[in-house]
């Protein structure tokens, strides 16, 4: 595996730094963002919900745009290098802010940023790669991308104990200075990008259809279905760690559990990416989506600190078998030259279904007005039961002959 690794091309190792130190510099802050908005600006629930799911919607959006705009011009650096620059440089706005909507344009603007990178760096990681090391590449990748999340906890967890201690809520000083050490990472980033991209020049074709999905493959369609579908009953990871809050986690702990996660997922992701190559991406997302919905009937049921511990560790594992794989699945699916349209509608697609996700389980879990909810098992129990329909729906409705599609598209692609 490691031969397999080292044998990837210069762009998957670039980016999967590039993308390492820029989870580093977001890991550092955005699980303490709801904690300033409510402790230092005095923010209620209802508008950092607001604040979260205008940055979300932006990001889907513009992850579709992006894709489609790298396929007509047939590049793909300029706009990942773009994409990155964007969301460094809002960033020091967060340690400025004093309202609410000063975060939220600099959490819009920041989340603009991603969405103009994501389907470009996507694809030019496929273009980048045979199909054969696919599942390596993004393997990789996701687990690089990984490793700086739990890194950037692991600091934000250090600059916390030494700035306030043991302290129940957040001090403006230490979030400050978490938003100014981000910037280093994310600026390396940057520079890394610019100098160590190499181009991967892609075909346009003259003639576009009206539609932006009317060329993409029945199989690649029928995907994106069931993933949305999957992606309805995957809801903020906020709400899991409102779970583990709820069984008596302190908030060390959950940011220790957090770390813990990404060691898992980052641990996982390479090894399951270069597995994926040789059995299939398909078999490898039924295994992690019913591992998935096995977690969501643990964190319905679970009543205490190590049972939260334990899923969480469980949904790491999850995570790296699934997010390679689900990525390196579009790339199979589709032509050459419609990688960054496919990934785009991907990322889209998936960014778009996690908002009504989390409204359903917010109003599951609290309820809204005079209703209370139905508690917390029931977002949860949703969420299980809408991975096992999605796993039933691969398993079962997706093109028996996936694997003669993949040849001819293979052959394409070469």
């Amino acid at each position: 595996m490691f031969q397999k690794l080292r044998a990837l091309p210069r762009n998957v190792w670039v980016l999967t730094l590039a993308s390492f130190l820029t989870d580093v510099s977001t890991e550092m802050m955005v699980h303490l963002l709801p904690l300033f908005l409510a402790n230092v600006l005095g923010v209620r629930t209802v508008t950092i919900g607001l604040i979260e799911g205008v940055a979300e919607t932006t990001s889907s959006l513009l992850k579709l745009a992006s894709g489609r705009l790298s396929d007509r011009l047939g590049q793909r650096k300029w706009l990942t290098v773009s994409g990155y620059a964007l969301s460094t440089a809002a960033k020091p706005f967060l340690a400025l802010a004093q309202t609410w909507q000063t975060v939220l344009a600099a959490r819009f603007t920041e989340r603009m940023g991603k969405g103009i990178r994501t389907a470009p760096r996507d694809a030019l990681i496929a273009d980048s790669i045979t199909p054969a090391k696919r599942g390596a590449a993004f393997g990789l990748h996701r687990a690089g991308d990984t490793a700086g999340a739990a890194l950037g906890i692991l600091i934000a967890l250090l600059v916390v104990w030494l700035l306030q201690g043991r302290q129940l809520t957040l001090a403006r000083p230490t979030f400050t200075t978490l938003v100014w050490l981000s910037l280093l990472p994310a600026a390396l980033a940057v520079i890394i990008l610019i100098g160590g991209i190499q181009e991967k020049r892609v075909e346009v074709k003259k003639k576009r259809p009206s539609s932006p999905t009317a060329s993409l493959p029945k199989p690649f369609k029928r995907y994106l279905l069931i993933i949305v579908l999957f992606t309805l009953g995957n809801s903020s990871d906020a709400f899991l760690i409102l779970r583990a809050q709820s069984v008596g986690l302190s908030i060390l702990g959950v940011l220790a559990t957090l770390v813990l996660f990404n060691l898992v997922y980052a641990a996982v992701s390479g090894p399951a990416g270069s597995l994926s190559d040789k059995v299939g991406r398909q078999r490898l997302l039924l295994g992690g989506w019913l591992l998935y919905a096995l977690v969501y009937l643990g964190l319905a049921f679970a009543q205490t600190g190590w049972q939260i511990v334990l899923l969480y560790a469980l949904y790491g594992v999850y995570y790296g078998l699934t997010e390679g794989s689900a990525k390196a699945f579009v790339a199979d699916l589709v032509h050459k030259e419609q990688r960054g349209t496919a990934y785009g509608w991907y990322n889209g697609a998936v960014g778009l279904a996690a908002l009504p996700a989390s409204l359903l389980a917010g109003l599951l879990w609290q309820g809204i007005g005079g209703w209370a909810g139905l508690g917390v098992a029931a977002p949860f129990l949703v969420g299980a039961g809408m991975a096992l329909t999605a796993v039933l729906l691969l398993r079962f409705w997706f093109p028996r002959h996936t694997s003669e599609v993949l040849m001819n598209v293979k052959k394409i692609n070469r």
